[in-house]
């Protein structure tokens, strides 16, 4: 498998033992790696700002309210990418696709001040570009051990019941199990004993507005000895992430591609720090971007044979949020 510049020069920077940031776009076609003695000096209009994997009290130091207004996709351009994924699906192509859309924002502050505010346990601010505020890890590299945590499952936590709604619901279920399967399998690429230590837990996201349950599994492997201290080959062997493409990956990428009306760039990608020794990594969802015409928001959701067009609808329109 040929190693591209990218997964090299992590390669051997960790060789180096020399600590850095990585962050890669979708496509891989964009990617930034910078030791972390660098990223200070980095001058992208105030700099590239971080935050990995702490605790959501820490992570807010500026809780004022942050108003806006959204103009989604209209249900009707939805739904023909929708009747799209279920014509591939029908035809045995893939039996789960994570389809997604931009949504634009107005009356936003800066992305500076919105990352002030924000508390999530990564956060991700490339200024002029775009801000990242995600909730769900990729993966953890440490002692030997790689573990990923992919999420799949969202209901808005003020629902009665929704805790034992979310847990019972088939289609729920049958995405999860998809996806768990399909992240065990990845990290059989790069590890031995492979195994899920914890299946559907549940964590709690206030939006500002609402608060959503969110449905997560636990997949852990004992490095093989190749990709012991590789984190560039360890991520070009697992990526894209399969919590936010679908099976099968090959195809459904393929499929993502010619379905969704815009190339994905840094949104679904992956980022995170290389600490000289370990690893730990976000997939990057919940992201504004910031383009010429104003701000967006992409969200999505998993396409299965059962999904309802007008519920994954309401799915990624409950996925534009703010967390504070």
């Amino acid at each position: 498998m040929m190693i591209p510049a990218w997964a090299l020069h992590m390669d051997q920077l960790a060789a180096a033992g020399e600590p850095f940031l990585f962050i890669l776009d979708f496509e891989r076609t964009q990617p930034i790696v910078l030791p972390l003695k660098d990223v200070s000096g980095q001058r992208l209009d105030g700099g590239i700002r971080f935050q990995i994997n702490k605790n959501r009290s820490e992570a807010s130091r500026n809780k004022h309210e942050i108003t806006f207004s959204k103009t989604p996709v209209s249900f009707e351009d939805y739904e023909h990418g929708f009747e799209k994924v279920m014509k591939a699906i029908k035809a045995g192509d893939t039996y789960l696709l994570n389809l997604s859309y931009a949504t634009k924002m107005t009356g936003l502050p800066s992305l500076e001040e919105i990352y002030d505010a924000v508390s999530a346990p990564y956060k991700l601010l490339v200024p002029g570009r775009f801000l990242l505020f995600s909730p769900e890890q990729f993966v953890a590299v440490t002692d030997g051990i790689i573990r990923t945590y992919p999420m799949k499952g969202t209901i808005d936590a003020s629902v009665p019941d929704a805790e034992a709604i979310l847990l019972a619901d088939i289609k729920e279920q049958e995405e999860h199990a998809t996806v768990v399967d399909l992240l065990r399998n990845d990290l059989s690429i790069v590890s031995k004993k492979v195994t899920v230590n914890r299946y559907r837990y549940l964590t709690e996201i206030k939006t500002g507005d609402k608060s959503l349950l969110q449905c997560s599994s636990e997949i852990s492997g004992i490095l093989d000895e190749g990709y012991a201290g590789k984190p560039g080959s360890i991520m070009h062997a697992l990526l894209p992430a399969g919590s936010v493409t679908g099976a099968p990956k090959k195809k459904t990428v393929e499929l993502i591609t010619e379905i969704e009306p815009e190339p994905r760039g840094y949104y679904t990608g992956v980022f995170g720090v290389f600490d000289g020794t370990n690893l730990d990594s976000a997939v990057m969802i919940r992201m504004i971007e910031e383009r010429p015409d104003g701000h967006y928001y992409r969200s999505g959701g998993g396409i299965t044979y059962r999904s309802v067009a007008e519920q994954e609808y309401q799915e990624i329109l409950d996925k534009v949020y703010i967390p504070l």
